[in-house]
């Protein structure tokens, strides 16, 4: 079980590297450098197995551009002015986009309790979406909600529309998911450098600090592109994927306690609202979930 929250301790701790890692670079330049390194060592690794190499499908670009350049300009500009907290938090949106596309994308027919559930789990984003610090009210506003946390709210939804795409080309194209993965990465890194030539200050690269910078992209190479990845897909084995729906949702928590321990922050109450308003609506539409497939809600499976 300690693991299951090691890996979410270690997911929220890619926030907090990423805010350290800001102190040092522009955000384009930041992605753009990481998933270009990340895309051409896979690749390397990939025709080193399988020196015949691999082809090329259009949809491998589709993954580049959401899974990789979208999602994580959008993360990174919007963590910018966000605390990690509220950027973790925002990421919640994911299970409930998941099923948004499920019934638009492939007429997956919900449940009145379901429907009700993923009412509720969009409310709860409401308190935290609408308390505001000084530093994302400087980024505008639409709507009552700032541009950064609009950002984030692009990045969770392109995320999980780009896990879509990348289960179509393992699926249907029978890409490896490392072949698609390092192809998208140097790809969507490559796109978000030439975004960062045009509008970040090239003098004569947009960092300024180098050792930290490189220090904090290698330690987001091995937590993020290695370590969880990799655990994710062992737990899955021993866990349900409902089980780490829930389990998910101390990454916010472990996100909170990491920016008060390293950079001072105090959580608001909003905070905490959302949380608890986003754990009952994913509960009700998890509960129907689980009754529908048969499965006890109440005895999540033990490891050995």
């Amino acid at each position: 079980m300690y693991l299951v929250f090691l890996l979410y301790a270690l997911f929220s701790s890619v926030f907090i590297i990423c805010k350290i890692a800001l102190e040092y670079s522009q955000p384009l330049f930041l992605v753009g450098s990481r998933m270009l390194v990340a895309g051409v060592l896979i690749i390397a690794y990939q025709l080193w197995r399988n020196p015949k190499g691999f082809s090329l499908n259009f949809k491998i670009l589709s993954l580049a551009f959401f899974n990789i350049y979208l999602t994580n300009v959008c993360e990174v500009w919007g963590l910018n002015y966000l605390s990690p907290a509220k950027t973790c938090l925002i990421y919640s949106l994911s299970p409930f986009v998941a099923a948004a596309f499920s019934f638009i994308l492939f007429s997956e027919k919900l449940s009145s309790k379901k429907w009700f559930g993923l009412l509720v789990g969009f409310l709860g984003f409401l308190p935290i979406l609408l308390s505001k610090s000084s530093a994302e009210e400087l980024t505008g506003s639409l709507w009552g909600f700032s541009w950064a946390e609009l950002a984030v709210c692009v990045a969770a939804i392109s995320n999980v529309y780009g896990w879509i795409i990348l289960r179509q080309l393992v699926k249907e194209h029978d890409y490896s998911p490392l072949t698609a993965n390092g192809l998208s990465m140097f790809f969507g890194g490559s796109l978000a450098l030439a975004h960062s030539y045009l509008v970040e200050d090239w003098n004569p690269f947009p960092v300024t600090e180098y050792i930290p910078l490189i220090e904090c992209s290698i330690l987001l190479l091995l937590v993020s592109n290695f370590i969880c990845y990799n655990l994710y897909g062992f737990l899955l084995k021993r866990y349900t994927a409902t089980f780490m729906s829930f389990a998910g949702l101390t990454t916010p928590l472990f996100a909170a306690f990491f920016a008060w321990l390293y950079f001072g922050e105090i959580v608001s109450m909003p905070f905490y609202l959302s949380l608890a308003i986003i754990s009952i609506g994913l509960t009700l539409f998890y509960q129907e979930e689980l009754r529908e497939s048969g499965v006890v809600v109440d005895n999540p499976p033990i490891a050995a």
